[in-house]
Protein backbone atom coordinates (compact mmCIF):
# COMPACT_ATOMS: atom_id res chain seq x y z
CA UNK A 1 0.00 0.00 0.00
CA UNK A 2 1.39 3.42 -0.98
CA UNK A 3 1.56 6.05 1.71
CA UNK A 4 -0.81 8.42 -0.08
CA UNK A 5 -3.38 5.64 -0.46
CA UNK A 6 -3.09 4.77 3.21
CA UNK A 7 -3.59 8.39 4.23
CA UNK A 8 -6.73 8.63 2.11
CA UNK A 9 -8.19 5.52 3.70
CA UNK A 10 -8.14 6.64 7.33
CA UNK A 11 -10.49 9.07 9.00
CA UNK A 12 -9.79 12.77 8.95
CA UNK A 13 -8.18 13.07 12.35
CA UNK A 14 -5.83 10.16 11.76
CA UNK A 15 -4.88 11.37 8.31
CA UNK A 16 -4.12 14.80 9.70
CA UNK A 17 -1.97 13.21 12.35
CA UNK A 18 0.40 11.94 9.66
CA UNK A 19 0.96 15.26 7.84
CA UNK A 20 4.51 16.32 8.71
CA UNK A 21 4.20 20.09 8.10
CA UNK A 22 3.85 21.79 11.51
CA UNK A 23 2.59 25.03 9.98
CA UNK A 24 -0.90 23.55 9.37
CA UNK A 25 -1.48 22.63 13.02
CA UNK A 26 -3.71 24.60 15.32
CA UNK A 27 -3.70 23.85 19.05
CA UNK A 28 -7.00 21.99 18.68
CA UNK A 29 -5.62 19.81 15.87
CA UNK A 30 -2.49 19.10 17.87
CA UNK A 31 -4.62 17.96 20.81
CA UNK A 32 -6.67 15.72 18.52
CA UNK A 33 -3.50 14.21 17.10
CA UNK A 34 -2.12 13.40 20.54
CA UNK A 35 -5.41 11.82 21.60
CA UNK A 36 -5.80 9.54 18.56
CA UNK A 37 -3.93 6.23 18.29
CA UNK A 38 -3.41 4.45 14.98
CA UNK A 39 -2.79 0.71 15.32
CA UNK A 40 -1.85 -1.61 12.43
CA UNK A 41 -2.09 -5.41 12.60
CA UNK A 42 -2.38 -8.32 10.18
CA UNK A 43 -6.01 -9.09 10.94
CA UNK A 44 -8.93 -7.46 12.72
CA UNK A 45 -11.88 -8.79 14.70
CA UNK A 46 -14.38 -11.16 13.12
CA UNK A 47 -16.82 -10.50 15.99
CA UNK A 48 -17.00 -7.71 18.59
CA UNK A 49 -18.26 -10.09 21.30
CA UNK A 50 -16.13 -12.78 22.89
CA UNK A 51 -19.32 -14.73 23.62
CA UNK A 52 -19.90 -15.13 19.88
CA UNK A 53 -19.24 -18.37 18.05
CA UNK A 54 -15.68 -18.54 16.73
CA UNK A 55 -14.60 -15.07 17.87
CA UNK A 56 -10.93 -14.62 16.99
CA UNK A 57 -8.21 -13.09 19.16
CA UNK A 58 -8.56 -9.58 17.64
CA UNK A 59 -12.21 -9.83 18.70
CA UNK A 60 -11.02 -10.35 22.26
CA UNK A 61 -9.49 -6.87 22.11
CA UNK A 62 -12.87 -5.34 21.35
CA UNK A 63 -14.48 -7.11 24.31
CA UNK A 64 -11.61 -6.22 26.63
CA UNK A 65 -11.76 -2.48 25.96
CA UNK A 66 -15.54 -2.09 25.58
CA UNK A 67 -16.83 -4.16 28.52
CA UNK A 68 -16.02 -3.93 32.22
CA UNK A 69 -15.39 -6.89 34.45
CA UNK A 70 -16.12 -6.84 38.16
CA UNK A 71 -12.39 -6.99 38.86
CA UNK A 72 -9.13 -6.74 36.95
CA UNK A 73 -5.41 -7.15 37.61
CA UNK A 74 -2.92 -4.67 38.95
CA UNK A 75 0.08 -3.69 36.80
CA UNK A 76 3.72 -4.38 37.65
CA UNK A 77 7.10 -3.32 36.25
CA UNK A 78 9.25 -6.13 34.89
CA UNK A 79 13.05 -6.32 35.34
CA UNK A 80 13.60 -4.84 31.86
CA UNK A 81 11.46 -1.80 32.75
CA UNK A 82 8.42 -2.81 30.67
CA UNK A 83 4.94 -3.21 32.13
CA UNK A 84 2.87 -6.35 32.64
CA UNK A 85 -0.33 -7.34 34.36
CA UNK A 86 0.28 -8.85 37.81
CA UNK A 87 -1.06 -12.39 37.92
CA UNK A 88 -1.39 -12.41 41.70
CA UNK A 89 -2.87 -8.97 42.44
CA UNK A 90 -6.41 -7.86 41.71
CA UNK A 91 -8.24 -4.53 41.83
CA UNK A 92 -11.89 -3.49 41.49
CA UNK A 93 -13.09 -2.43 38.05
CA UNK A 94 -16.88 -2.26 37.88
CA UNK A 95 -16.96 -3.34 41.53
CA UNK A 96 -16.33 -0.82 44.27
CA UNK A 97 -15.12 -3.51 46.65
CA UNK A 98 -14.82 -7.28 46.91
CA UNK A 99 -15.42 -9.31 50.08
CA UNK A 100 -14.36 -12.95 49.90
CA UNK A 101 -16.06 -15.35 52.28
CA UNK A 102 -15.56 -19.04 52.86
CA UNK A 103 -17.85 -20.17 50.01
CA UNK A 104 -18.82 -16.95 48.24
CA UNK A 105 -17.60 -13.52 47.17
CA UNK A 106 -19.70 -10.34 47.33
CA UNK A 107 -19.29 -7.28 45.11
CA UNK A 108 -20.61 -3.77 45.70
CA UNK A 109 -20.99 -1.98 42.36
CA UNK A 110 -19.80 1.49 41.41
CA UNK A 111 -22.33 3.96 40.03
CA UNK A 112 -21.60 3.24 36.39
CA UNK A 113 -23.34 3.87 33.08
CA UNK A 114 -23.51 1.86 29.91
CA UNK A 115 -22.54 3.53 26.66
CA UNK A 116 -26.17 4.55 26.02
CA UNK A 117 -26.42 6.22 29.45
CA UNK A 118 -28.42 3.43 31.14
CA UNK A 119 -27.28 2.82 34.76
CA UNK A 120 -25.48 -0.48 35.44
CA UNK A 121 -27.32 -2.58 38.04
CA UNK A 122 -26.85 -5.88 39.79
CA UNK A 123 -29.47 -7.35 37.46
CA UNK A 124 -27.20 -6.54 34.50
CA UNK A 125 -24.34 -8.30 36.24
CA UNK A 126 -26.38 -11.42 36.92
CA UNK A 127 -27.82 -11.51 33.40
CA UNK A 128 -24.31 -11.16 31.95
CA UNK A 129 -22.82 -13.92 34.11
CA UNK A 130 -25.82 -16.12 33.32
CA UNK A 131 -25.09 -15.47 29.65
CA UNK A 132 -21.43 -16.46 29.99
CA UNK A 133 -22.23 -19.87 31.48
CA UNK A 134 -25.09 -20.52 29.04
CA UNK A 135 -23.96 -19.55 25.53
CA UNK A 136 -21.83 -22.70 25.20
CA UNK A 137 -18.51 -23.19 23.42
CA UNK A 138 -15.32 -21.53 24.60
CA UNK A 139 -16.91 -18.87 26.90
CA UNK A 140 -18.82 -21.43 28.93
CA UNK A 141 -15.83 -23.78 29.24
CA UNK A 142 -13.69 -20.82 30.29
CA UNK A 143 -16.12 -20.11 33.13
CA UNK A 144 -16.07 -23.79 34.03
CA UNK A 145 -12.29 -23.54 34.38
CA UNK A 146 -12.95 -21.43 37.48
CA UNK A 147 -15.83 -23.63 38.71
CA UNK A 148 -18.39 -21.07 37.54
CA UNK A 149 -20.99 -23.27 35.90
CA UNK A 150 -24.56 -22.57 37.00
CA UNK A 151 -26.86 -19.54 36.88
CA UNK A 152 -27.80 -20.28 40.50
CA UNK A 153 -24.28 -19.27 41.57
CA UNK A 154 -24.99 -15.61 40.67
CA UNK A 155 -27.26 -13.90 43.20
CA UNK A 156 -28.67 -10.35 43.20
CA UNK A 157 -28.52 -9.06 46.78
CA UNK A 158 -29.85 -5.60 45.94
CA UNK A 159 -29.63 -3.14 43.03
CA UNK A 160 -25.93 -2.49 43.62
CA UNK A 161 -24.76 -5.75 45.22
CA UNK A 162 -24.04 -9.15 43.69
CA UNK A 163 -22.94 -12.37 45.37
CA UNK A 164 -21.23 -15.25 43.61
CA UNK A 165 -21.50 -18.58 45.38
CA UNK A 166 -18.65 -21.04 44.95
CA UNK A 167 -19.47 -24.49 43.57
CA UNK A 168 -16.39 -25.74 45.41
CA UNK A 169 -13.13 -24.35 46.72
CA UNK A 170 -11.08 -23.48 43.63
CA UNK A 171 -8.19 -21.04 43.54
CA UNK A 172 -8.99 -20.31 39.87
CA UNK A 173 -12.44 -18.86 40.64
CA UNK A 174 -11.34 -15.31 41.50
CA UNK A 175 -8.76 -15.10 38.66
CA UNK A 176 -11.42 -16.37 36.25
CA UNK A 177 -13.60 -13.36 37.07
CA UNK A 178 -10.82 -11.09 35.76
CA UNK A 179 -10.53 -12.61 32.27
CA UNK A 180 -12.41 -11.26 29.23
CA UNK A 181 -15.39 -13.63 29.24
CA UNK A 182 -17.32 -12.38 32.33
CA UNK A 183 -17.83 -8.87 30.92
CA UNK A 184 -20.95 -6.96 31.93
CA UNK A 185 -23.55 -6.33 29.23
CA UNK A 186 -26.45 -3.91 28.98
CA UNK A 187 -29.19 -6.45 29.63
CA UNK A 188 -32.07 -4.05 28.94
CA UNK A 189 -30.73 -3.26 25.50
CA UNK A 190 -29.86 -6.86 24.64
CA UNK A 191 -33.19 -8.25 25.82
CA UNK A 192 -34.83 -5.88 23.33
CA UNK A 193 -32.64 -7.37 20.57
CA UNK A 194 -33.12 -11.02 21.57
CA UNK A 195 -35.28 -13.54 19.72
CA UNK A 196 -36.48 -17.04 20.44
CA UNK A 197 -33.64 -18.40 18.31
CA UNK A 198 -31.13 -15.92 19.74
CA UNK A 199 -32.05 -15.42 23.43
CA UNK A 200 -28.71 -13.77 24.27
CA UNK A 201 -28.74 -11.32 21.31
CA UNK A 202 -25.48 -12.66 19.90
CA UNK A 203 -26.40 -11.43 16.41
CA UNK A 204 -26.61 -7.87 17.73
CA UNK A 205 -23.39 -7.95 19.78
CA UNK A 206 -21.45 -9.44 16.88
CA UNK A 207 -21.37 -5.99 15.28
CA UNK A 208 -22.38 -3.66 18.14
CA UNK A 209 -20.90 -3.07 21.58
CA UNK A 210 -23.24 -2.87 24.57
CA UNK A 211 -20.99 -2.36 27.56
CA UNK A 212 -19.89 0.18 30.13
CA UNK A 213 -16.18 -0.07 29.33
CA UNK A 214 -13.70 2.69 28.61
CA UNK A 215 -14.30 2.52 24.85
CA UNK A 216 -17.13 1.83 22.43
CA UNK A 217 -16.92 0.81 18.79
CA UNK A 218 -18.36 3.56 16.61
CA UNK A 219 -17.41 2.09 13.23
CA UNK A 220 -16.53 -1.44 12.15
CA UNK A 221 -15.60 -2.44 8.61
CA UNK A 222 -14.59 -6.11 8.89
CA UNK A 223 -11.19 -6.75 7.40
CA UNK A 224 -10.52 -3.03 6.99
CA UNK A 225 -10.91 -0.84 10.07
CA UNK A 226 -12.31 -0.69 13.58
CA UNK A 227 -12.80 2.71 15.24
CA UNK A 228 -13.11 3.09 19.00
CA UNK A 229 -14.12 6.25 20.86
CA UNK A 230 -13.72 6.92 24.56
CA UNK A 231 -16.67 6.50 26.92
CA UNK A 232 -16.28 9.71 28.91
CA UNK A 233 -18.52 8.47 31.75
CA UNK A 234 -16.30 5.44 32.40
CA UNK A 235 -15.74 4.82 36.13
CA UNK A 236 -13.75 1.57 35.98
CA UNK A 237 -10.42 3.37 36.36
CA UNK A 238 -8.56 6.53 35.47
CA UNK A 239 -10.07 8.08 32.34
CA UNK A 240 -7.76 7.19 29.42
CA UNK A 241 -5.80 9.86 27.61
CA UNK A 242 -6.73 8.51 24.18
CA UNK A 243 -10.07 9.76 22.86
CA UNK A 244 -10.00 7.66 19.71
CA UNK A 245 -8.31 4.47 18.54
CA UNK A 246 -8.22 3.55 14.87
CA UNK A 247 -7.27 -0.06 14.25
CA UNK A 248 -6.31 -0.71 10.63
CA UNK A 249 -6.01 -4.18 9.10
CA UNK A 250 -2.86 -4.30 6.96
CA UNK A 251 -2.30 -7.91 5.84
CA UNK A 252 1.21 -7.34 4.47
CA UNK A 253 3.93 -7.64 7.08
CA UNK A 254 6.24 -5.49 4.94
CA UNK A 255 3.67 -2.73 4.66
CA UNK A 256 3.05 -2.69 8.41
CA UNK A 257 6.76 -2.39 9.04
CA UNK A 258 7.11 0.42 6.48
CA UNK A 259 4.20 2.35 8.03
CA UNK A 260 5.83 2.13 11.44
CA UNK A 261 9.29 3.08 10.22
CA UNK A 262 7.92 6.13 8.38
CA UNK A 263 5.98 7.23 11.45
CA UNK A 264 2.62 6.76 9.75
CA UNK A 265 1.30 4.42 12.48
CA UNK A 266 1.70 4.46 16.24
CA UNK A 267 1.68 0.77 17.24
CA UNK A 268 2.09 -2.55 15.48
CA UNK A 269 1.93 -5.79 17.44
CA UNK A 270 2.28 -9.53 16.84
CA UNK A 271 5.46 -8.70 14.93
CA UNK A 272 7.43 -11.53 13.34
CA UNK A 273 10.61 -12.55 15.12
CA UNK A 274 12.62 -11.68 12.00
CA UNK A 275 11.24 -8.14 11.82
CA UNK A 276 11.62 -7.71 15.56
CA UNK A 277 15.29 -8.69 15.57
CA UNK A 278 16.04 -6.38 12.63
CA UNK A 279 14.05 -3.42 14.00
CA UNK A 280 15.73 -3.71 17.38
CA UNK A 281 19.11 -3.28 15.71
CA UNK A 282 17.92 -0.27 13.71
CA UNK A 283 16.74 1.56 16.84
CA UNK A 284 14.11 3.73 15.12
CA UNK A 285 11.24 2.40 17.25
CA UNK A 286 10.60 1.13 20.75
CA UNK A 287 10.54 -2.69 20.58
CA UNK A 288 9.03 -4.68 23.46
CA UNK A 289 9.25 -8.48 23.65
CA UNK A 290 7.56 -10.49 26.41
CA UNK A 291 7.58 -14.28 26.82
CA UNK A 292 3.98 -15.42 26.36
CA UNK A 293 2.90 -16.73 29.74
CA UNK A 294 1.62 -20.30 29.93
CA UNK A 295 2.21 -20.67 26.20
CA UNK A 296 4.02 -23.05 23.89
CA UNK A 297 4.40 -24.01 20.27
CA UNK A 298 4.26 -27.76 19.85
CA UNK A 299 4.02 -30.56 17.34
CA UNK A 300 0.77 -32.35 18.10
CA UNK A 301 -0.06 -35.95 17.18
CA UNK A 302 -3.55 -37.37 16.87
CA UNK A 303 -3.42 -40.27 19.35
CA UNK A 304 -6.89 -41.50 18.45
CA UNK A 305 -5.87 -43.00 15.10
CA UNK A 306 -2.91 -44.99 13.69
CA UNK A 307 0.00 -44.51 13.49
CA UNK A 308 0.20 -41.97 16.31
CA UNK A 309 -1.91 -44.04 18.68
CA UNK A 310 1.37 -45.94 19.15
CA UNK A 311 3.38 -44.40 21.99
CA UNK A 312 6.72 -45.61 20.57
CA UNK A 313 5.99 -43.84 17.29
CA UNK A 314 5.23 -40.61 19.14
CA UNK A 315 8.44 -40.87 21.14
CA UNK A 316 10.37 -41.58 17.94
CA UNK A 317 8.97 -38.38 16.42
CA UNK A 318 10.00 -36.48 19.56
CA UNK A 319 13.60 -37.66 19.26
CA UNK A 320 13.71 -37.00 15.51
CA UNK A 321 12.87 -33.28 15.65
CA UNK A 322 15.75 -30.83 15.01
CA UNK A 323 14.85 -28.52 17.90
CA UNK A 324 17.66 -25.97 17.64
CA UNK A 325 17.26 -25.67 13.86
CA UNK A 326 13.55 -25.06 14.42
CA UNK A 327 14.28 -22.33 16.97
CA UNK A 328 16.79 -20.65 14.66
CA UNK A 329 14.63 -20.83 11.54
CA UNK A 330 11.33 -19.77 13.11
CA UNK A 331 12.17 -17.50 16.03
CA UNK A 332 15.53 -15.76 15.46
CA UNK A 333 16.37 -16.24 19.13
CA UNK A 334 13.13 -14.63 20.42
CA UNK A 335 11.78 -17.65 22.30
CA UNK A 336 12.59 -19.85 25.28
CA UNK A 337 13.53 -23.47 24.43
CA UNK A 338 11.27 -26.20 25.81
CA UNK A 339 13.55 -29.14 24.97
CA UNK A 340 16.80 -30.58 26.30
CA UNK A 341 15.78 -30.78 29.96
CA UNK A 342 17.41 -33.31 32.32
CA UNK A 343 14.53 -35.80 32.02
CA UNK A 344 10.91 -36.25 31.02
CA UNK A 345 10.24 -36.98 34.69
CA UNK A 346 10.20 -33.42 36.03
CA UNK A 347 11.03 -32.61 39.64
CA UNK A 348 9.58 -29.10 40.01
CA UNK A 349 6.43 -27.22 39.05
CA UNK A 350 7.96 -24.53 36.84
CA UNK A 351 5.84 -24.14 33.73
CA UNK A 352 6.24 -24.21 30.77
CA UNK A 353 8.85 -26.89 31.47
CA UNK A 354 11.59 -28.29 29.28
CA UNK A 355 11.04 -31.86 28.14
CA UNK A 356 13.89 -34.35 28.11
CA UNK A 357 13.78 -34.72 24.33
CA UNK A 358 16.70 -33.78 22.10
CA UNK A 359 17.53 -34.48 18.48
CA UNK A 360 18.79 -38.08 18.63
CA UNK A 361 18.25 -39.89 15.32
CA UNK A 362 19.71 -43.16 16.53
CA UNK A 363 17.23 -43.28 19.38
CA UNK A 364 14.38 -42.24 17.09
CA UNK A 365 15.14 -45.05 14.63
CA UNK A 366 15.41 -47.58 17.46
CA UNK A 367 12.01 -46.54 18.80
CA UNK A 368 10.48 -46.83 15.33
CA UNK A 369 11.86 -50.38 15.10
CA UNK A 370 10.38 -51.20 18.52
CA UNK A 371 7.00 -49.80 17.50
CA UNK A 372 6.52 -52.40 14.79
CA UNK A 373 5.14 -49.68 12.49
CA UNK A 374 6.66 -48.86 9.12
CA UNK A 375 5.95 -47.09 5.83
CA UNK A 376 3.96 -44.23 7.38
CA UNK A 377 2.44 -41.75 4.92
CA UNK A 378 0.81 -38.76 6.63
CA UNK A 379 0.37 -34.97 6.58
CA UNK A 380 1.66 -32.18 8.80
CA UNK A 381 -0.73 -29.23 8.96
CA UNK A 382 -0.27 -25.64 10.10
CA UNK A 383 -2.09 -22.33 10.36
CA UNK A 384 -1.14 -20.23 7.35
CA UNK A 385 -2.06 -17.16 9.39
CA UNK A 386 1.05 -17.91 11.47
CA UNK A 387 3.01 -19.09 8.46
CA UNK A 388 6.14 -17.07 9.25
CA UNK A 389 6.62 -19.31 12.29
CA UNK A 390 4.82 -22.51 11.33
CA UNK A 391 5.98 -23.03 7.76
CA UNK A 392 9.71 -23.36 8.52
CA UNK A 393 8.80 -25.68 11.39
CA UNK A 394 6.66 -27.85 9.09
CA UNK A 395 9.45 -28.06 6.50
CA UNK A 396 11.99 -29.15 9.12
CA UNK A 397 9.53 -31.66 10.58
CA UNK A 398 8.98 -33.09 7.10
CA UNK A 399 12.73 -33.42 6.46
CA UNK A 400 13.48 -35.02 9.82
CA UNK A 401 10.62 -37.51 9.85
CA UNK A 402 11.63 -38.67 6.40
CA UNK A 403 14.83 -39.97 7.98
CA UNK A 404 12.89 -42.36 10.23
CA UNK A 405 10.52 -43.69 7.60
CA UNK A 406 7.64 -41.22 8.03
CA UNK A 407 6.69 -39.55 4.76
CA UNK A 408 4.76 -36.31 5.26
CA UNK A 409 2.96 -33.91 2.96
CA UNK A 410 2.53 -30.32 4.14
CA UNK A 411 -1.04 -29.02 4.52
CA UNK A 412 -1.35 -25.22 4.68
CA UNK A 413 -4.66 -24.29 6.29
CA UNK A 414 -5.90 -20.69 5.72
CA UNK A 415 -5.94 -18.74 8.98
CA UNK A 416 -9.69 -18.09 8.75
CA UNK A 417 -10.31 -21.85 8.69
CA UNK A 418 -7.74 -22.99 11.25
CA UNK A 419 -9.95 -23.03 14.35
CA UNK A 420 -12.74 -24.95 12.60
CA UNK A 421 -10.31 -27.46 11.06
CA UNK A 422 -8.58 -27.93 14.39
CA UNK A 423 -11.92 -28.55 16.09
CA UNK A 424 -12.60 -31.50 13.76
CA UNK A 425 -9.59 -33.33 15.29
CA UNK A 426 -8.96 -35.04 11.97
CA UNK A 427 -5.45 -33.72 11.27
CA UNK A 428 -2.95 -36.50 12.11
CA UNK A 429 0.01 -34.21 12.76
CA UNK A 430 0.11 -30.46 13.20
CA UNK A 431 2.16 -27.50 14.35
CA UNK A 432 0.12 -25.54 16.87
CA UNK A 433 0.27 -22.85 19.55
CA UNK A 434 -1.68 -22.56 22.78
CA UNK A 435 -1.41 -20.21 25.73
CA UNK A 436 -3.57 -20.22 28.85
CA UNK A 437 -4.99 -17.01 30.28
CA UNK A 438 -4.66 -18.10 33.90
CA UNK A 439 -0.94 -18.62 34.36
CA UNK A 440 -1.01 -21.89 36.28
CA UNK A 441 0.07 -25.32 34.98
CA UNK A 442 -3.18 -26.99 36.00
CA UNK A 443 -5.07 -24.45 33.87
CA UNK A 444 -2.99 -25.31 30.80
CA UNK A 445 -3.57 -28.99 31.40
CA UNK A 446 -7.30 -28.48 31.97
CA UNK A 447 -7.54 -27.10 28.45
CA UNK A 448 -5.00 -29.24 26.62
CA UNK A 449 -4.83 -32.68 28.28
CA UNK A 450 -8.09 -33.27 30.10
CA UNK A 451 -10.33 -35.95 28.65
CA UNK A 452 -13.25 -34.05 30.17
CA UNK A 453 -12.57 -30.97 28.05
CA UNK A 454 -12.31 -31.43 24.30
CA UNK A 455 -11.90 -27.89 22.94
CA UNK A 456 -8.10 -27.52 22.92
CA UNK A 457 -7.26 -31.16 23.58
CA UNK A 458 -6.37 -31.29 19.90
CA UNK A 459 -4.48 -34.64 20.04
CA UNK A 460 -7.72 -36.29 21.33
CA UNK A 461 -5.73 -37.58 24.30
CA UNK A 462 -7.84 -39.31 26.96
CA UNK A 463 -6.30 -40.84 30.07
CA UNK A 464 -8.28 -41.17 33.33
CA UNK A 465 -5.04 -41.10 35.33
CA UNK A 466 -4.18 -37.73 33.79
CA UNK A 467 -7.63 -36.38 34.69
CA UNK A 468 -7.16 -37.57 38.27
CA UNK A 469 -3.81 -35.77 38.56
CA UNK A 470 -5.22 -32.51 37.14
CA UNK A 471 -8.28 -32.59 39.41
CA UNK A 472 -6.15 -33.46 42.45
CA UNK A 473 -3.79 -30.55 41.76
CA UNK A 474 -6.71 -28.14 41.49
CA UNK A 475 -8.22 -29.46 44.70
CA UNK A 476 -4.93 -29.25 46.61
CA UNK A 477 -4.28 -25.67 45.45
CA UNK A 478 -7.77 -24.65 46.55
CA UNK A 479 -7.09 -25.65 50.16
CA UNK A 480 -3.45 -24.53 50.19
CA UNK A 481 -1.90 -28.02 50.35
CA UNK A 482 1.12 -27.08 48.24
CA UNK A 483 3.01 -30.30 48.94
CA UNK A 484 0.20 -32.36 47.43
CA UNK A 485 -0.23 -29.76 44.69
CA UNK A 486 3.43 -29.99 43.67
CA UNK A 487 3.35 -33.78 43.63
CA UNK A 488 0.36 -33.80 41.28
CA UNK A 489 1.74 -31.07 39.00
CA UNK A 490 5.04 -32.94 38.66
CA UNK A 491 2.97 -36.06 37.99
CA UNK A 492 0.85 -34.65 35.17
CA UNK A 493 3.77 -32.90 33.44
CA UNK A 494 5.84 -36.10 33.58
CA UNK A 495 2.96 -38.19 32.25
CA UNK A 496 2.40 -35.73 29.39
CA UNK A 497 6.08 -35.76 28.41
CA UNK A 498 6.48 -39.53 28.58
CA UNK A 499 3.28 -40.30 26.68
CA UNK A 500 3.92 -37.27 24.44
CA UNK A 501 0.63 -36.50 22.61
CA UNK A 502 2.15 -33.07 21.99
CA UNK A 503 5.86 -32.35 21.68
CA UNK A 504 6.93 -29.00 23.21
CA UNK A 505 9.14 -26.84 20.99
CA UNK A 506 9.47 -23.38 22.53
CA UNK A 507 7.75 -20.59 24.44
CA UNK A 508 7.43 -17.66 22.00
CA UNK A 509 7.58 -13.93 22.72
CA UNK A 510 4.90 -11.36 21.95
CA UNK A 511 6.63 -8.59 20.00
CA UNK A 512 5.31 -5.03 19.85
CA UNK A 513 6.66 -1.92 18.12
CA UNK A 514 5.67 1.59 19.16
CA UNK A 515 6.73 5.07 18.20
CA UNK A 516 8.98 6.73 20.76
CA UNK A 517 6.24 9.12 21.87
CA UNK A 518 4.04 6.20 23.00
CA UNK A 519 4.11 4.98 26.59
CA UNK A 520 1.96 2.89 28.91
CA UNK A 521 1.86 -0.34 26.89
CA UNK A 522 1.08 -3.29 29.21
CA UNK A 523 1.57 -6.97 28.37
CA UNK A 524 -1.66 -8.85 29.10
CA UNK A 525 -2.44 -12.55 29.31
CA UNK A 526 -4.82 -12.23 26.33
CA UNK A 527 -1.99 -10.82 24.15
CA UNK A 528 -4.06 -7.88 22.91
CA UNK A 529 -3.82 -4.13 23.43
CA UNK A 530 -5.34 -2.37 26.42
CA UNK A 531 -5.98 1.19 25.20
CA UNK A 532 -6.80 2.47 28.67
CA UNK A 533 -3.20 2.83 29.84
CA UNK A 534 -1.59 3.97 26.59
CA UNK A 535 -0.42 7.58 26.41
CA UNK A 536 0.60 9.45 23.28
CA UNK A 537 2.79 12.49 23.76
Amino acid sequence: MKRRDFLKSVTGVAAGAMVPAPAIWSAAKADARSETLLVVTESGPNNLDIHGVGTNRPGYEASWNCYDRLISHETKTLPDGTLSYDRDKFKPELAEDMKIGDMSVTFKLKKAKFHDGTPVTANDVKWSLDRSVSVGGFPTVQMKAGSLENKEQFVVVDDSTVRIDFAKKDRLTIPDLAVIVPGIYNSTLLKSKATDKDPWALDYTKSNTAGSGAYKVTSWKPGVETVYERHDDWVGGKLPQLRKVIWRTIPSQGNRRALMERGDADISFDLSSKDTSEMKKEGKLVIISNPIGNGMYSVELNVKNPPFNNEKVRQAVAYALPYQKIMDAAMFGLANPLFGGPSNNVTDIAWPAKSGYINDMAKAKALMAESGVSDIDTTVSFDLGAGDICEPIAVLVQESLGQIGIKTAINKVPGANWRSEMAKKSMPLMVNFFSGWLDYPEYFFFWCYSGQNAIFNTPSYVNPDMDTLIDAARGAAAVGDMEKYSKNVEGFISKAYNEVPRIPLFQPFLNVATQKNISGYVYWFHRQLDYRTIVKA
